[in-house]
């Protein structure tokens, strides 16, 4: 996606390699950059020299660098900030957050109201919540806001702007630029959809790869269960849910195992549902291997018409 990456190694009080073997793994794996910051300055600063030139004169120069220089080294993913922790026992935490709060700046914001849709969930009562960030203008509460779904267009009204800390939140009546919030009212927005000014996310570039069937347990009413992992594909967009008419089964559609283990605690704890998968197969697509022409013809009262339709295969 191209975005500018930190990077928390967490489970550092676990017996394993150490830091500097993590830190070469990574580099190996995922291509050069990625730096201790949690490092004294001087062994921080040599391994941020050798990541983007103009660091280099910098430190050849002063020997230090500042906030200001490694922004920019950051936001061109020349450099990948690491630190290491315990997130359990909150161990490293509070370095990572002063480290985004310090190595980022924020984006410009917008004149006109815009915001970004990026989570669905549900509160306790089971009321829709929308989560957004706005990134220009304000929102106001029982503001109109529009958008576009699989339905077509949509119009609705935020009814509560709320601001979480945990499970408690407060209500607020605007919410300005940087700003995040869960807003109840809305029953069409999706995550990845920019309302407002706000574009719309790229479509993602992972697929899910495998294929389960849901086994539902006897008795079981099939249908509503299908309306229930809908419910959980809204919230989730990796998740893709496949009614199969003709053999009466559904089949879910996901990256691997670990997805699978979220999906059958979350219908059991939500909705009591006891689920089980098959043994699941990988996904694939079909394409044509030679150029094909069709043809179509037409012939109503007083007309004619043909048309010759040619597909080629692209390159793999």
């Amino acid at each position: 996606y191209h975005i500018p990456t930190f990077v928390f190694i967490n489970k550092m009080d676990l017996p394993g390699p150490g830091k500097e073997k993590l830190l070469e793994q990574l580099n190996h794996r995922l291509g050069e950059g990625f730096v201790d910051f949690g490092a004294d300055e001087d062994t921080r600063n040599e391994a941020l020299a050798v990541c983007d030139e103009r660091l280099m004169e910098a430190v050849l120069e002063r020997g230090t660098l500042t906030p200001e220089e490694l922004i920019p080294a950051i936001a061109r993913r020349h450099v990948f900030p690491c630190w290491f922790g315990a997130a359990l026992k909150l161990e490293g935490v509070d370095a990572l957050l002063a480290g985004l709060d310090t190595y980022t700046r924020p984006a410009p914001a917008l004149d006109a109201f815009g915001a970004k849709v990026f989570k669905l969930s549900q509160d306790e009562q089971g009321t829709r919540l929308t989560w957004l960030r706005v990134t220009g203008g304000t929102l106001k509460v029982k503001a109109q806001l529009t958008g576009e779904s699989d339905g077509g267009p949509w119009a609705e009204k935020a009814n509560q702007l709320r601001l979480y800390s945990g499970v408690k939140y407060t209500l607020a009546e605007e919410v300005g630029p940087g700003q995040v919030c869960a807003v109840t009212g809305l029953t069409q927005a999706h995550p990845g959809e920019g309302l407002g000014a706000e574009r719309d996310s790229d479509l993602p570039v992972l697929e899910p790869v495998l294929s389960y069937q849901v086994l539902l347990p006897e008795g079981a009413d099939i249908h509503a269960a299908l309306g229930k992992l809908h419910w959980l594909e809204e919230e989730e967009p990796q998740l893709h849910v496949v009614w199969n008419e003709t053999l009466g089964e559904i089949h879910v559609q996901l990256m691997g195992e670990i997805q699978l283990e979220v999906l059958k605690s979350l219908l059991a704890e939500r909705y009591g549902l006891d689920v089980e998968f098959d043994s699941g197969g990988i996904l694939y697509k079909e394409t044509i291997t030679e150029a094909i022409e069709g043809v179509g013809h037409y012939e109503p009262l007083r007309h004619y018409a043909e048309v010759h339709l040619k597909l080629e295969p692209l390159p793999r």
